[in-house]
């Protein structure tokens, strides 16, 4: 089992590391969320009716972006910023890997108690 579970590249591993990191707090959530519409949105727009400083959510746009959770592009003298779901995804994949990994195993482990 461990050996199933470590499948994949290191690079692959330090990607999803980094994806549930950023994931890993309320504010980053917050902001995907906004972002799941797909428009592309300004630093000031994304601080509207928050209690954050524009300092702040940069911060935290350079924490999902640096995961590859978000792409800014420069419009004027703004950054927007637009949600890639691409890395979610993969890191849905590799749960879905590893909830089928845990299902086989103990399924084997439920047929040998029960036999």
């Amino acid at each position: 089992m461990s050996r199933a579970l470590v499948e994949g590249s290191a690079q692959q591993r330090r990607q999803h590391a980094a994806v549930f990191a950023a994931l890993g707090d309320e504010t980053r959530l917050a902001l995907i969320n906004t972002l799941a519409d797909g428009e592309a949105r300004s630093i000031a727009q994304l601080t509207v009716g928050s209690r954050l400083t524009r300092q702040a959510i940069t911060k935290h746009l350079k924490v999902l972006e640096e995961a590859g959770i978000v792409h800014s592009a420069r419009a004027g003298r703004e950054s927007l910023f637009e949600l890639d779901p691409a890395p979610m995804n993969d890191l849905g994949a590799y749960l879905a890997r590893v909830a089928a990994q845990w299902d086989a195993v103990l399924g084997r482990l439920r047929a040998f108690v029960e036999a």
